[in-house]
């Protein structure tokens, strides 16, 4: 697709496949529950190859008469008549110009409205009740109905809603050295897996975060902190862009990258949801892991993130279970996702604490991340995971290992970060 040189628009789908193929593509999209508009597309694709056809003649004929001007003035001849052909030539270039730019940019927003394309492989269905559990771990043993807030007062969301406002929590007590050890924990355990750790920003710009999706259809579910730049709602954003608009080597794919940050979302809609305790907070912590790949070897690849994710749990001797999530309740950008679902007694249920997505190259058309081969150029898949939401796994640990009394029990594979094999509570 034209693109003129200095513009800021970038095409975010492969548009040879989707005119090649828009039936196929179309349906697959409809069972995700999106209708592209097919009237749209082809109506702004028409315009767009007519203007570019002739911006690209109008070009080449103002470097033909260009040519041609320098030739008859080092002759001495006039170049009166040629000089106004190349004025109306140069004037209805920048008009014919300005009209396929317009066109780009509709194209283009048209083309961000539309989310990822589902992986064959993923299970039809409307919504999570379609959802297929592909595995169950470990054995639920606790007995325990009381929640996080009844075992312990060292959550304290009053306070927070004093110095911040409803969805804020302030731990105190052994809770915050709890929380760092499992931190540490996870961080160390990616390590150990073979991703590089990265200190990033907590704040991203509008073009990271259209690089990942987050941007333009979900602007409403980020804090905006001024016109350019929001509070990071997960990792993936700056893990991701650190090779936005970058050529990575091919010998050293796979990429894997991991960061501990805070991350920041407004939950808009989700009002009235999980309203009580550190289910569902403005402000959480969290790890998160993130692949760049070769295509051929992406869903491998989600496969070893997933591993990676479900060994934490493992380790830390937590109920789970994993389920692969129907074409209905996929994300935005995602053809593939493994949620992975802790044990919470209290609610009697299993709850998400990680989802790990194959994005093909659905991000990397949108942050330009390519590799070259002898073949070409070409774009990596990317694929990420909480490894894990520290929150959600602070609760588990809480209510799975609450003894009924004054003790919550510390895994064995944590002691040599929090120091201590329990925490008395009274």
């Amino acid at each position: 697709c034209y693109i003129r040189r200095g513009c800021n628009f970038k095409i975010m789908l492969d548009l040879k496949n989707l005119r090649d193929n828009f039936d196929d593509i179309k349906k697959m999209l409809s069972s995700r529950g999106y209708n592209l508009d097919e009237d749209s597309f082809k109506s702004l694709d028409k315009k767009r190859k007519v203007l570019q056809v002739s911006v690209e003649d109008l070009q080449a004929d103002r470097k033909k008469l260009s040519s041609e001007f320098g030739k008859l003035k080092a002759s001495g001849e006039s170049v009166n008549e040629l000089k106004t052909i190349i004025d109306e030539t140069n004037t209805k270039l920048d008009q014919n110009d300005k009209k396929l730019q317009s066109i780009l940019k509709d194209l283009n927003n048209l083309l961000l409205d539309i989310p990822n394309i589902p992986d064959q492989s993923v299970p039809n269905g409307k919504d999570e009740n379609d959802n297929v559990v592909i595995k169950k771990y470990g054995s639920i043993t606790s007995k325990n109905t009381s929640d996080h807030l009844q075992i312990t007062d060292d959550i304290d969301t009053d306070v927070a809603a004093k110095i911040a406002g409803s969805r804020f929590s302030i731990l105190k007590g052994e809770l915050p050295k709890l929380q760092r050890a499992l931190i540490s924990f996870m961080i160390d355990n990616a390590v150990k897996n073979g991703y590089e750790e990265y200190y990033v920003p907590f704040m991203a710009n509008t073009d990271s975060l259209i690089g990942t999706g987050q941007l333009p259809k979900f602007e409403e579910d980020l804090f905006k902190a001024n016109e350019n730049l929001y509070l990071i709602p997960t990792a993936e954003v700056p893990l991701t862009n650190l090779f936005r608009d970058e050529f990575v080597n091919e010998d050293d794919l796979p990429i894997k990258v991991t960061s501990h940050t805070p991350c920041f979302r407004s939950e808009a809609g989700s009002y009235g949801k999980d309203t009580r305790g550190l289910i569902r907070q403005h402000q959480f912590e969290k790890i998160e892991l993130v692949q760049l790949t070769k295509p051929e070897n992406s869903m491998t690849c989600l496969d070893n993130l997933l591993s990676n994710a479900c060994e934490i749990l493992d380790l830390l001797e937590l109920p789970y279970q994993v389920i692969e999530l129907c074409t209905g309740d996929l994300g935005f950008s995602s053809a593939k996702t493994f949620d992975i679902e802790v044990w919470m007694p209290s609610q009697n249920k299993y709850r998400e604490i990680s989802s790990c997505s194959n994005f093909t190259d659905f991000q990397a058309r949108r942050a330009n991340i390519k590799y070259k081969t002898k073949d070409g150029n070409h774009f990596v898949h990317t694929i990420n995971g909480s490894g894990l939401a520290v929150g959600r796994c602070l609760i588990a640990l809480i209510e799975n290992n609450y003894d009924g009394s004054d003790i919550i029990k510390i895994p064995s594979c944590l002691e040599k970060y929090f120091g201590s094999d329990q925490i008395k509570i009274n």
